[in-house]
């Protein structure tokens, strides 16, 4: 006779942590929270010239290529780059409005939405900065030219970094840091004879946000400061004296942290704690009255909810490659076709004499974006063994039978003698040598000139940068190890220099990008101006209409 509880023997009781009940609890009061105060004034600008200033948005965005979701922090840095540097505004407040002015014309905030009351949140932190700014004043006059232009350039970071936290405040999103931070900080051991055991802590709370809000180093540099500066939310007059004071030590303290030795190996760990967190909030978020419910009613339904989030989020990143390819293959043409306008075809014609060959000239404009898009076709996504592990990982998290048993000790850093670093950096130098002298032969067997050579191996490292930096969306979503062979080894051990001139130049790029110093510096500015004019314009129109309908 057949057993009546043999079908329940999967059945295993399972218990969710405290932690993650208030995940759970803290993201149904977010969904079911009470609207707000209707009655508050909103800060609104004309629907017509936002739509000028949204165009204009996209475009800038087009050309400039970074991170989709640093869009909205990097819109605000630059709003106050320009309204401090080349408009010279000091009145906290009107740079303020201004700013949420600008950012709702954009499309990055909803028009009609935001209360005015925001305008003084904003500028209580423009004023810190511009007294921490003045303060410093003197500390920076002692300091290299560099480092002052540097120092001066993070202080309007820091402003962006701690307006974005008040416009964008996510309290979910801080509890799930806070949950994550404790777990990884509770199971990662560094070795005894560490000498970074004191950092360990501020490693991991960096590497958290690093991980899972996908922050850049301006904000990794905020939380750092934060750190530092423990009462920097509420400082006083003395408190920012005091920090003008230390600054140059404050800053190159929280540079070293940043690109501390130990952050590459914490964040491969860090990484995929981070993932299995963004899947479990999707998952909860979804439903979670009833994903709780679930839970105890039907153990099964829960692997099956992790496994749907997991596809969805694969669909997801893949359309966030093809968005993120698109822009970078916009973006090389277009500086491609200006660097072929201003240097290659004059060059050609007035310093080697020599006639256009369109041939080169074809290749050297169509190579990079059609290498790139080849690229973007053929990356895969990640399989079912990868689903199944991060299953794994989301259930170490939510549930008490699950919790990690062994803690993950991490290796002490290699040391090598200083003949095999020769070595090794010998060796690399002739890889180096042997990628590019073999990509120069071949372009001047098919008639390359020095200039075209010259032109085609930048944007081929480039390329290969970029494909490195956009398919890095992909690699998060792996939590298993990528299987090697030798054509692997093989391909990486000459693709790494490409990819190393790559970050070099594209680095440099970033700091002398053309098209993007036009549109800030010639466009922006006169463009701002004018929607200045029209939105007071606009207002003024409003009011006389008013009047004379009363």
């Amino acid at each position: 006779m057949v057993n009546p509880l043999f079908s329940q023997k999967d059945k295993v009781s399972l218990t969710v942590n405290e932690e993650i009940k208030k995940l759970f609890q803290e993201i149904y009061r977010k969904q079911h929270q009470p609207p707000v105060n209707d009655d508050e004034p909103k800060i609104r600008v004309s629907e017509i010239i936002s739509k000028a200033a949204f165009f204009y948005e996209k475009i800038r965005n087009t050309v400039d290529d970074k991170e989709e979701h640093l869009l909205h922090k990097n819109a605000i840095d630059r709003i106050i780059r320009r309204q401090i540097v080349i408009e010279q505004m000091r009145d906290p407040e009107d740079i303020a409005k201004h700013l949420l002015s600008e950012l709702i014309r954009a499309g990055y905030l909803p028009n009609n939405k935001i209360p005015e009351s925001k305008i003084q949140d904003v500028a209580v932190i423009v004023k810190k900065y511009l007294s921490l700014r003045r303060m410093s004043a003197p500390v920076l006059d002692t300091l290299p030219s560099e480092e002052k232009k540097d120092i001066n350039r993070w202080f309007i970071s820091l402003t962006a970094c701690e307006i974005e936290g008040i416009i964008k405040r996510d309290s979910v999103a801080q509890l799930a840091i806070n949950i994550l931070y404790q777990n990884l900080v509770k199971n990662i051991e560094l070795p005894d004879n560490s000498p970074y055991l004191r950092d360990k802590e501020i490693l991991i709370y960096t590497g958290v946000y690093r991980s899972y809000l996908k922050a850049d180093s301006d904000m990794i540099s905020y939380v750092l400061f934060k750190y530092y500066i423990a009462d920097w939310a509420t400082a006083s007059d003395t408190l920012i004296a005091q920090t003008a004071a230390n600054i140059a030590s404050l800053y190159q303290a929280i540079k070293f942290q940043d690109n501390h030795p130990l952050v590459p190996r914490l964040s491969k760990v860090i990484d995929r704690y981070a993932l299995y967190f963004s899947i479990l909030r999707e998952v909860i978020e979804h439903d979670p009255v009833t994903i709780y419910n679930e839970i105890k009613s039907d153990p099964k339904a829960f692997p099956r909810n992790i496994k749907n989030a997991c596809a969805k989020r694969y669909k997801s990143t893949k359309r966030k490659l093809w968005r993120a390819g698109i822009r970078s293959i916009i973006y090389l043409f277009a500086t491609k076709m200006l660097l072929v306008v201003l240097l290659e075809v004059p060059l050609a014609q007035f310093l080697l004499d020599e006639k256009i060959n369109l041939f080169t000239l074809g290749i050297n404009v169509s190579f990079p974006p059609i290498l790139l898009f080849l690229i973007i076709l053929f990356t895969a996504l990640p399989g079912e063994k990868n689903t199944n592990k991060i299953i794994e990982g989301v259930e170490e998290l939510v549930f008490v039978e699950k919790e990690r048993k062994d803690a993950i000790r991490m290796r002490p850093i290699a040391k090598r003698t200083k003949a095999v670093t020769y070595f090794f950096n010998t060796l690399y130098a002739v890889t180096f040598f042997i990628t590019f002298g073999g990509v120069i032969y071949v372009l001047d067997q098919i008639g390359f000139n020095f200039i075209s050579i010259s032109i085609f191996v930048l944007f081929l490292a480039l390329i290969s940068f970029f494909s490195i930096r956009i398919r890095k969306r992909v690699r998060e979503l792996l939590v298993i190890d990528a299987s090697e062979n030798i054509f692997l080894f093989i391909s990486d051990f000459f693709y790494v220099p490409i990819v190393a001139v790559g970050k070099w130049i594209a680095e440099k790029f970033s700091r002398l990008n053309l098209i993007v110093f036009f549109l800030d510096f010639i466009i922006e500015a006169p463009f701002k101006i004018f929607v200045e004019i029209f939105e007071e314009w606009s207002k003024y129109v409003r009011e006389r209409k008013e009047d004379i309908s009363q």
